[in-house]
């Protein structure tokens, strides 16, 4: 240590020398010293022909004759900044609205909309089945009957009931008919996908990664990641330019709640 005097020399009172550590530091990153760093190239997010043309043309309308490349650009870069900044507002507005409360301990669920609306449906799906039945009845008594003197009605209705008797053996047979043909080709086999890669299904894209091959009898290892998509319909757009105040009174947003 140094003499009391000195206090405020905290590395020398730890015992660090400064001079060593500067010189174990400038041994380790000896390889990036005297490095040369070159910038990336500067490219435009939007092609550069077509937005100056678009520029020169809202330009004169102001008097304005020349405008340089570097105005180009930076307007590209700004177009590039916004449109990203949409997308992830957006992103976030989807996910909100995808979010599912069913496993959430701080929510109870009060109404059940879908499970009312499928009662509803076996509820008509029951009583259509009902006047079927009866109006079926009907016709097989008319079918039946032997009156020599019939009138028009009751012509119409045999009718009726020869047509829904011809219908309903056309129905079984053809029922037949398709399991006769499942019954021959026999029991369906998956597909086996030998070649990894990108795998769409349904819209959704699945990561196949593959191993090394296995041996004779053994089943490779395949891993399936399957990929997060993120939909966005009109509806979320239409949320977003509410929010916000450049587009809340727009005349975009206006065409938009009109669709």
């Amino acid at each position: 240590y140094r003499d009391d005097d000195d206090i405020n020399d905290v590395a020398s009172m730890a015992g660090v020398n400064l001079n060593e550590e500067s010189a174990r530091i400038m041994a380790t990153n000896s390889d990036l010293v005297g490095t040369q760093i070159q910038s990336c190239k500067d490219e435009p997010f939007l092609a550069a022909i077509p937005l100056h043309k678009r520029i020169l043309e809202t330009a004169k309308k102001l008097g304005i004759t020349d405008v340089p490349a570097e105005v180009v650009t930076f307007i590209s870069h700004a177009t590039q900044n916004r449109l990203r900044t949409v997308i992830e507002k957006v992103t976030v507005i989807t996910q909100h609205r995808m979010e599912s409360y069913k496993d959430d301990e701080w929510y109870e669920q009060a109404t059940d909309v879908r499970s009312q609306l499928k009662f509803f449906e076996q509820l008509e799906r029951l009583e259509k089945q009902r006047k079927d039945e009866q109006e079926r009845e009907i016709l097989l008594k008319a079918a039946k009957s032997r009156s020599r003197q019939e009138d028009p009605e009751q012509a119409r209705l045999k009718q009726k009931a020869k047509e829904m008797q011809q219908q309903e053996l056309a129905q079984m047979r053809q029922r037949d008919a398709n399991l006769t043909a499942l019954a021959a080709i026999g029991p369906r086999k998956k597909r086996k996908l030998d070649s990894p890669g990108l795998l769409t299904v349904g819209g959704e894209g699945l990561a196949v990664s593959g191993g090394g091959q296995a041996g004779v009898g053994t089943p490779s290892s395949r891993q399936y990641a399957r990929q997060k998509i993120t939909r966005v319909n009109l509806r979320d757009f239409i949320f977003y330019m509410e929010q916000e105040r450049e587009t809340s009174h727009s005349l975009l947003l206006y065409r938009a709640l009109l669709k």
